[in-house]
């Protein structure tokens, strides 16, 4: 994890996001804290990397989600050297689809 990343100001934000109860509520927090393009930007990464794990090649995944190459290649540098973020959120995800 980088250091510089490591505030208060950071914990005091991921403890505000932790406190949320459901996806509404998610909706009303972003929506204030966020811009639209800023939640459809990460919301658009989201998407590569699960494409990206699905083995879609990168025109598969520029003509589905709009991303350009270098946000795919971004993401797929942090799936493949990053803090494995993604894949722990992807193995969460999976054991609630079961």
């Amino acid at each position: 994890m980088n250091k510089k990343l490591r505030t208060e100001a950071v914990d005091f934000l991921f403890d505000a996001i932790l406190s949320l109860k459901d996806k509404e509520e998610c909706y009303v927090f972003f929506e204030d804290i966020c811009t639209i393009n800023e939640i459809l930007s990460l919301s658009q990464r989201f998407e590569v990397a699960k494409m990206l794990r699905d083995k879609k090649t990168y025109l598969e995944i520029a003509e589905k989600t709009g991303a350009s190459t270098a946000t795919i290649s971004r993401v797929n540098r942090s799936l493949n050297y990053g803090n494995d973020g993604y894949d722990m959120v992807f193995a969460r995800l999976g054991k609630q689809d079961q």
